[in-house]
């Protein structure tokens, strides 16, 4: 009998093994012993009606009429199973379970499997009813023989009752344990279902479910994934020698593990191909074929979670695992999430293009070395859908630093498990366009734009910000010669810091902060709630690629911003289908203002703007914006067509490396910005992601030009390439760059 089931008795605690006593005298008291028990479960045995099929065996049916119906979960218990996670185009992403198993039909077994595990478990399986009376008489017997209690007298359906209740307390180990804890009182509610089991289900699915239950060891639960484990083959495909090894293990999963213990697992293998042939399960050439075959392992290691993904997919598909567990329709609660997600049994078709993910990879991983001191994470969001096509990271998923792996997926948020994020510097200002434009200012709107200002006084959703600060806390252009007026147009293009402070001031903090939440920036990627600050129109408030992409995925999609979708469709391994999280698409601001965005983030990419490098493959019409943070220790281009959004973020994977005189993917380089950085990762992911596909034109607007300039000392209609001037002065703030 399996060894994590008990026997239905015990030998007196005060009983010595010694082989001197009277055999007699022993067996009886062993009986007595027994019979104590079943004196106290009288009401489970009294009465029991001898079956036609043997004058020794009990039934269960006049005994089980009494009984309360039994809950379904002993019928068809929701047992938990391994979740496959699919792309867009079917291909498998990876294989996720708490528990390995697949479960099975009784046509989808081997019958060889199925008769090898009723012969060495319970021969007379078909014959008793719940309670195997001629089995008990044989325990007693042997276990006074040999002075201890090692056979039992558990049937194969009490040992199926057992290990259901192992099953529903899942990881809770208290409940575990209780489960398998041997007492009077546990046994005989064992005894009362098992008896109702076996009037309401037929044998063949008992013995079905017991094979779909049952603990393989080395991770393997079921026979499915017991031959997938031990002989890398379908169950249903074993050879007789194969599903006797496999019957054989039940008993004691780590004491006859073929990988571990072969010799040991041979000898039992053995053992049960004797009871098939005693019983005429097969013949004596099959068993004497079957015994001279070697054990013929194909091992596979146990492989669980989003460390198996296919290449760059381990943190998008870690992603899905959040979204399943915080999404509310996936339960009510957070215990109800996770019991859902643990349960498994899920087929999960996701958004991820496995050719645009390819892109994102190689992009990320060609300009990026695993062992340079920075790293870089690219999102890709189709506009007008919120759909991730790709989530892609320099640094591989997985466990060991040592390699420099890392399960922080630094493409999203901390509650999606990311980290704190990053400062997205410049590329914040189309959020302070957005919200001008919405509040009525003109696409020529015009500002003084000085080098270098104090911060001025702003409103706020609740008050006023005011400059406190001794000496006042100032913001500086990027170069010294940088100054203006300028218009939106041109103050876009070269990334003027003032220019949008200036703006931030007339619309106030407020409108900033409410066309951020519209865009989904709803808080920092920490979690932690935006601040009214100035500083906010220079990109100083921690955030995560993904975030950036859907906002640029908005400007794309004419002022609709959509949430990030990850999930599809769920069915059942059943073919239920599951609900999953609608798309949640709402405007964000007018077309007209989503026209301004489009032409004046087009000419960051034209000549004299800070992207103007940028341009892909076939002239294909493109909008997006760079980006640096304080110190250079985040750089950033974010842009797109109409079809893709992507942002590209490249700096520390803690936010601590200035990237000042650093050597990147071999190459050095004196400081970075958005546009060298990581521009041409986003360049080269974009043009791999729309290669063959057709080319599409961005909705623009007639802005004019401003009219020529007559300062000489004002760079406003030159070139505006970064020149390498860095501020200076303690009072200077973290703030945008190009």
């Amino acid at each position: 009998m399996a060894s994590n089931l008990p026997p239905i008795w015990s030998a007196p605690e005060d009983e010595p093994p010694a082989p001197s006593r009277n055999s007699a005298l022993r067996f009886a008291r062993y009986g007595v012993t027994f019979l104590g028990v079943s004196v106290v479960s009288g009401a489970l045995l009294a009465g029991l009606a001898l079956p036609a099929a043997g004058a020794l065996g009990l039934t269960a049916k006049n005994t089980a009429e009494g009984f309360d119906d039994i809950p379904d979960d002993f019928k068809t218990p929701p047992l938990t199973q391994a979740t496959q996670v699919f792309d867009a185009k079917g291909g498998l992403i990876a294989k996720v379970y708490e528990r390995d198993r697949t479960v099975l039909a009784a046509e989808q077994m081997s019958p060889y499997m199925r008769q090898a595990q009723v012969d060495i478990e319970d021969a007379r399986f078909y014959e008793h009813g719940a309670v195997d009376l001629k089995g008990v008489l044989r325990a007693i017997s042997k276990n006074a023989e040999s002075g201890t209690a090692s056979e039992g007298a558990s049937t194969l359906t009490q040992q199926y009752v057992k290990n259901v209740n192992i099953e529903k307390a899942g990881e809770d180990q208290e409940a575990v344990l209780a489960a398998m804890r041997k007492t009077l009182g546990r046994k005989i509610q064992e005894l009362k279902v098992a008896i109702k089991l076996e009037e309401d289900l037929p044998k063949e699915q008992i013995l079905t479910n017991y094979l779909n239950i049952t603990y393989y060891g080395n991770g393997a639960y079921g026979v499915e994934a017991a031959s997938q484990r031990y002989f890398s083959k379908s169950n249903k495909d074993l050879t007789v020698a194969e599903a006797a090894t496999l019957a054989g293990l039940v008993q004691n999963p780590s004491q006859y593990d073929p990988k571990a213990h072969p010799q040991a697992a041979q000898n039992r293998r053995n053992t049960v191909i004797d009871k098939m042939l005693e019983n005429k399960h097969i013949t004596e050439e099959q068993a004497k074929e079957a015994k001279a075959a070697p054990l013929g392992l194909k091992y596979k290691d146990p492989q669980r979670g989003c460390i198996t993904a296919q290449a760059g997919m381990g943190f998008f598909c870690d992603y899905v695992r959040q979204v399943v567990k915080r999404d509310p329709v996936f339960g009510g609660t957070a215990a109800e999430r996770k019991k859902f997600w643990d349960q498994g049994g899920l087929n999960i078709y996701t958004t991820l293009d496995p050719e645009k993910q390819a892109a994102a990879q190689n992009a990320v991983s060609s300009n990026v070395r695993v062992t340079d001191s920075v790293s870089a994470a690219a999102s890709m969001v189709e506009p007008g859908t919120g759909k991730i096509l790709a989530m892609a990271q320099t640094r591989p998923y997985g466990i060991e630093p040592a390699k420099n792996q890392t399960v922080v997926n630094l493409n999203v948020d901390a509650a999606m498990g990311g980290g704190n994020g990053f400062q997205p510097g410049s590329t914040f200002k189309p959020v302070v366009a957005a919200a001008a434009m919405e509040a009525g200012l003109p696409p020529t709107q015009e500002y003084t734009s000085p080098n270098r200002i104090e911060y001025p006084t702003m409103k706020t959703c609740d008050g006023t910000w005011k400059n406190t600060d001794r000496p006042k806390t100032t913001v500086p252009n990027e170069s010294a010669s940088e100054k203006g007026p300028y218009q939106l147009k041109q103050a876009m293009a070269l990334s003027v810091n003032t220019y949008f402070v200036q703006m931030e001031q007339e619309i106030g903090l407020c409108a900033v902060k409410q066309m951020a939440n519209k865009l989904g920036i709803t808080s920092r990627a920490s979690g932690k709630p935006l601040d009214e600050v100035p500083a906010m129109a220079l990109g100083v408030e921690e955030v995560s690629p993904l975030t950036m992409a859907g906002v640029y995925a908005a400007f794309a999609a004419g002022g609709t911003y959509c949430a990030p979708v990850a999930i599809s469709k769920i069915t059942t391994v059943e073919g239920k289908d599951v609900p999953v999280p609608p798309a949640r698409c709402e405007t964000a601001f007018s077309e007209n203002t989503a026209r301004v965005l489009n032409t004046i983030l087009n000419g960051v990419t034209e000549s004299g703007g800070t992207g103007s490098a940028l341009s892909l493959e076939g002239d294909r019409q493109i909008a997006g914006k760079t980006g640096t943070s304080d110190h250079k220790k985040a750089a950033w281009f974010s842009g797109y067509t109409p079809q893709l959004a992507t942002s590209v973020w490249l700096g520390g994977p803690a936010g601590g490396v200035e990237m000042r005189n650093i050597t990147i993917n071999g190459k050095y380089r004196p400081e970075v910005f958005g546009a060298d950085g990581p521009g041409p990762i986003w360049r080269d992911a974009m043009n791999q992601a729309l290669r063959g596909t057709p080319k599409q034109s961005l909705p623009m607007a007639d802005i004019p030009d401003p009219a020529p300039r007559t300062d000489p000392g004002a760079t406003g209609s030159g070139s505006g390439a970064p020149s390498g001037g860095s501020s200076a002065g303690s009072a200077t703030p973290p703030g945008g760059r190009r």
